[in-house]
C-alpha cells in the first residue's frame, strides 16, 4: 500500500453510540477513512459489494446476529478484506472459530484507543494482532492432548525459519533482515507455508506454529 493511500475501513457494530464514537476517532486519523458504518450483516455486505475495503472492524455480538455468521458468509462470498474483531468479549470456542475463519486479530473494547489504532495498522500490514488471553488460549490448545488429524507437512529449513519469525511476531522486512534474504523471498516462502498448512492468514500460521512446534523444530522457550 502506498503511503499516500488511506486505509479504507468498514465498521460493523450494533451499538450506535459506540459506532459514532469510534467513527469520530477513526476519521480523525489522517491515514484512515471510514467507508461504512453498519449495524447489521446485510448492510455490511451492501457496502462490500460497492466499495473496496482494506479492513473490517467486526463486533462479535450483533444483537440477534453473531460475528461468526458474518465470517461464514464472507468466506462463502470470496471477499478478501482482512478482519479485526473488536469485541467486549468472546468465549474460547468462538475465538478459535473466528481464527479458523481467518480473522487477523481480536481486540477488546476496554483497551485504550491508541492500542486499537496500533492494531489496525499492524493487521493492515499483514501481522496478527491478538490480545494476551487469546495467545494463552492458543498455547493451551497447542499443549492439550493431540487429537488425530492430518499428517504434519514436511517443511524445508527455510520454511521453518520463516515460520519461527512469524510466530515471534516479526514483519516480513524484519524476517528478511534476520535471515539475510529479500523481502520478496520471504513472501514467497510464506505462500508456500500457506499452501502446505492449508491456512489463509498469519494468525492461523501462529496457531500452526504453536500446535506443531516440536515437529517444526521451533523453540517456544526462546
Amino acid at each position: 500500500m502506498l503511503m499516500t493511500e488511506k486505509i479504507r475501513l468498514l465498521l460493523i457494530d450494533d451499538h450506535s453510540l459506540f459506532r459514532e464514537s469510534l467513527g469520530r476517532l477513526l476519521n480523525s486519523e489522517e491515514d484512515l477513512e471510514l467507508i461504512g458504518n453498519c449495524s447489521a450483516i446485510d448492510e455490511a455486505f451492501a457496502v462490500l459489494e460497492q466499495q473496496k475495503i482494506d479492513l473490517i472492524l467486526l463486533d462479535f455480538d450483533l444483537g440477534d446476529q453473531h460475528g461468526i455468521t458474518f465470517l461464514e458468509q464472507l468466506k462463502k462470498r470470496g471477499h478478501e478484506s482482512r478482519v479485526l474483531m473488536v469485541t467486549a468479549g468472546m468465549n474460547d470456542a468462538d475465538k478459535l472459530r473466528a481464527l479458523e475463519y481467518g480473522v487477523s486479530g481480536i481486540f477488546l473494547k476496554h483497551s485504550p484507543p491508541a492500542e486499537l489504532l496500533e492494531a489496525i495498522h499492524k493487521v493492515v500490514e499483514g501481522e496478527p494482532s491478538l490480545d494476551a488471553s487469546t495467545v494463552q488460549l492458543l498455547i493451551k490448545t497447542a499443549t492439550a492432548p493431540e487429537r488425530k488429524g492430518p499428517e504434519t507437512p514436511n517443511l524445508t529449513k527455510r520454511e521453518k525459519e520463516v515460520l519461527k519469525g512469524v510466530f515471534e511476531g516479526l514483519t516480513n522486512k524484519e524476517i528478511a533482515a534476520q535471515l539475510n534474504i529479500s523481502e520478496g523471498y520471504v513472501k514467497a516462502v510464506l505462500q508456500q507455508l500457506f499452501d502446505k498448512t492449508g491456512v489463509r492468514s498469519r494468525s492461523q500460521l501462529v496457531r500452526i506454529a504453536l500446535e506443531k512446534y516440536a515437529e517444526y523444530g521451533l523453540d517456544l522457550a526462546q
